[in-house]
Parts: C-alpha cells; sequence; structure tokens
C-alpha cells in the first residue's frame, strides 16, 4: 500500500493539488500494528517537513523521508528498500523529533484511556485522512482540491484500520469528523456538551458538540470488526479559546467513553 501511495504524488501533482512534491506519503505516526487508540486528522502538517522558515528539515531534526534524504531524483525511482525506510520514519516517529507542539495535546486528550503515542508501549497512533502534507492548511486547498486529495487517498484509511488492531478512534475537530462522515457514509451521533462552551466576549459563546458512532467500513474497505469512533467540535490545536476546563471536561469524556471498549 506505501508503495501505491508513494505512486499517487505524481498524480497529485498532475492534478495541480499542491502537495510538497519532494517529500514522501505518511501513512501513519507511531506504530500502527500495535496501537489500539488513533487520533483522527486531516492531513499531514508541512512542519513534519520544514522549520519555521520553509527550510527542509535535516539530520536529528529530520522527521520523514524525502527524495533528497534517499537520494533519489523523483518518486518513481523508489525501491523495496526505500518503502521500508519510509515505513521505518512513520513507525518510530515518536521516538525520534516529533512535532510535539501539535501531538502533546491530542496525546493529554486521551490521556484516561490509558493510551499513548510516546512511550515503549506505543498503545497510540495518529492517522489522517490524507497522508500526504500540502504546502499551505487544508483551508487554504480550494474544494475541488480537496475533493480531489480525499477521492484519491481515502481508500488508504481503511485498508490501514483494517490490517491493525485499532478499537478506539478519535476524531480532532469539525472539518475532520464533516470529512470522516462522508468516507464511512456513517451519520454519527450529535450531542450538545454543556461544559464545552467556548465563551466570546462580543458574540456568542460557540458550542460543544460530541460526537458517536460505530463503523464496519471507511471509503468502501471492510474493516472486518467494529470500530467505535468519537469527536469533537472544537479544533484543540487551532481553536481559539479552548480552555483547560474544556480539554479537561474532553479528556474526561473519551475516558469514561473508552471504558469497555478497550
Amino acid at each position: 500500500m506505501l508503495r501505491k501511495l508513494v505512486s499517487l504524488s505524481a498524480e497529485l501533482r498532475v492534478a495541480r493539488v499542491p502537495v510538497i512534491p519532494w517529500g514522501c506519503p505518511i501513512p501513519c505516526f507511531g506504530d500502527i500494528s500495535a496501537a489500539r487508540v488513533a487520533t483522527l486528522g486531516l492531513n499531514p502538517s508541512n512542519r513534519e517537513f520544514v522549520d519555521g522558515e520553509g527550510v527542509e528539515l535535516d539530520g536529528p531534526s529530520r522527521r520523514f523521508h524525502t527524495l533528497c534524504s534517499l537520494n533519489i531524483p523523483d518518486w518513481s525511482s523508489v525501491d523495496s528498500q526505500h518503502v521500508q525506510l519510509i515505513w521505518e520514519s512513520c513507525r518510530d516517529y515518536f521516538d525520534g523529533n516529533p512535532y510535539d507542539g501539535w501531538f502533546r495535546q491530542l496525546d493529554q486528550l486521551i490521556g484516561e484511556t490509558e493510551a499513548s503515542y510516546y512511550g515503549g508501549l506505543r498503545t497510540a497512533c495518529h492517522l489522517d485522512l490524507v497522508p500526504y502534507a500540502t504546502a499551505c492548511k487544508w483551508t487554504g486547498l480550494t474544494s475541488q482540491q480537496r475533493s480531489t486529495l480525499l477521492a484519491l487517498a481515502g481508500g488508504s484509511l481503511g485498508l490501514l484500520l483494517r490490517e491493525s488492531s485499532i478499537q478506539l478512534m478519535v476524531l480532532n475537530g469539525r472539518t475532520v469528523v464533516e470529512n470522516f462522515e462522508k468516507v464511512s457514509g456513517v451519520q454519527l451521533e450529535r450531542r450538545l456538551m454543556s461544559g464545552w462552551e467556548l465563551p466570546r466576549r462580543a458574540r456568542s459563546s460557540v458550542s460543544g458538540y460530541a460526537h458517536v458512532g460505530v463503523v464496519r467500513s471507511v471509503s468502501g474497505v471492510d474493516l472486518r470488526r467494529d470500530l467505535v469512533v468519537l469527536g469533537y467540535n472544537h479544533n484543540i490545536q487551532s481553536s481559539f479559546g479552548v480552555t483547560r476546563e474544556v480539554r479537561d471536561s474532553i479528556r474526561s469524556w473519551i475516558g469514561r467513553a473508552a471504558q469497555g471498549v478497550l
């Protein structure tokens, strides 16, 4: 599957989707073969490949492989050894130089499930709806570009989940929830959560919603089991004014919902 994702990089460029052309696809962050809990986002950040100045990460700062690190001219030159190196960089992500500014917050949210990205057990991993980093944020893509990414790469998520032992998946934010519902064909149950409101000075508070469901297929891929899915509408890393109290409430809710699943 990883080799297929690599070959799709060329198709995405032809379709004028601004993926980072020299960065490898990232099917997972962490050891999906050992994880029982997964978090789900939209697509990898460009910061997995570049620093704040847009310069490619290198040496001990490097997180994932690129054409430069693999010493190949293009992705059509990938061989089985290159694929193995890419996979190892995904599996061992949290043992190296993870993007802690993003992942530590999610790791705290799933803390009451007793799973974590970090440490020797590798009991949690992170997945994305689209395994390609783009030069701009998801909101900077056109609707056509987003649809192209989801259509070309959407099946990879289902295949990853089917071959894993993941029992619980947590969706990070409203946009992730909405797009996951599209690719899974399942409408998650939506619940208003009074303790999740985000206060605003000049306008009404932003309501907090929980999303709950069980899926058996994703993008037409039969998972061969029930997968419990939890989500929330706030983007923990990006939503302005997400208070400690709201984070703690979401964390407790995830912990309670996970009981009997894990």
